[in-house]
């Protein structure tokens, strides 16, 4: 079985390599010029043009062409499972359902993950880690299914701007968090992300983030973490040890946010799913 994904589930590079996951990669329009995440352009250098930008940088789903290219490439050499970022995120999902159809490959399945960086990508991990152990292509997907119902993700927004920019909050409202320190804490809600809670000050925001992942999975031992940040490792770190040492989870893995979620997380953003 072949694992295919599109470049937003923010799997690490080498994970990716290791085990021959393919990657159709989103597109990304910031301060006038485009890119292909994952390709011409790093995390570190796309958050220094988003922070310059005075409007918020446009994200694309992957042509129908591009993910057809790589569906053919596979085609008569077993099944194909493309992981996708959630539909009510990016338009990803119907783009790989058109690339289908116009690859001709009849082996070809699409799964909406219903989430977005790690989130997904764990999903992309956990498949690989199903093929691996040889289970049945049905036991693979009511697996993955079972997994996406479960999946929970978080989101630390350390500012609005992106969200100012966006047009989802005013500049008045912009300005008033800024000056109270109010950070916000996502959540997802059938695919989507939706506002959870609003908090004051870093420091409690970041603890209340832990207390989050604790009080929405009572038992994480069997679990891996996913944590992305943008340019924000010192937090992933922090957030990162404290999970260890009070919910004791399989394992965790850190990792950059790439340009397409990064452009909604915003500067020194963070989710944690699990």
């Amino acid at each position: 079985m072949h694992i295919v994904t599109d470049s937003s589930a923010d799997v690490p590079k080498d994970l990716l390599e290791k085990h021959c996951i393919h990657v159709v990669p989103l597109a990304i329009r910031v301060n006038g010029k485009e890119y292909t995440e994952g390709e011409d352009i790093t995390p570190e250098y796309f958050y220094q043009e988003m922070y310059a930008s005075a409007e918020l940088p446009k994200t694309s789903q992957p042509a129908p062409a591009k993910f057809a290219q790589v569906f053919q490439e596979l085609s008569g050499k077993g099944p194909v499972l493309c992981l996708t970022i959630s539909s009510y995120l990016s338009g990803s999902f119907a783009s790989a359902n058109l690339g289908r159809e116009l690859s001709g490959n009849a082996e070809v399945t699409i799964f909406d993950t219903l989430a977005g960086s790690l989130g997904h990508g764990l999903q992309v991990l956990k498949a690989v880690e199903f093929c691996e152990a040889g289970l049945a292509f049905d036991a693979v997907l009511s697996g993955l299914t079972k997994m996406r119902d479960e999946m929970k993700f978080l989101i630390l927004l350390d500012t609005v701007e992106n969200i100012v920019k966006g047009g989802r909050l005013s500049k008045f409202q912009g300005s008033l968090a800024k000056i109270l320190d109010i950070k916000a804490i996502l959540h997802n809600v059938d695919g989507r992300a939706e506002m959870l809670e609003k908090i004051r000050g870093r420091n409690k925001s970041l603890s209340r983030l832990i207390e989050l992942v604790g009080e929405r999975c009572s038992d994480l031992t069997g679990r891996i973490i996913g944590i992305t940040h943008v340019d924000n490792l010192t937090d992933a770190q922090t957030i990162a040890a404290e999970l260890q040492k009070r919910y004791h989870p399989k394992k965790i893995i850190i990792n950059q946010m790439g340009a397409t979620i990064a452009t909604y997380a915003g500067k020194k953003g963070i989710i944690v799913a699990f």
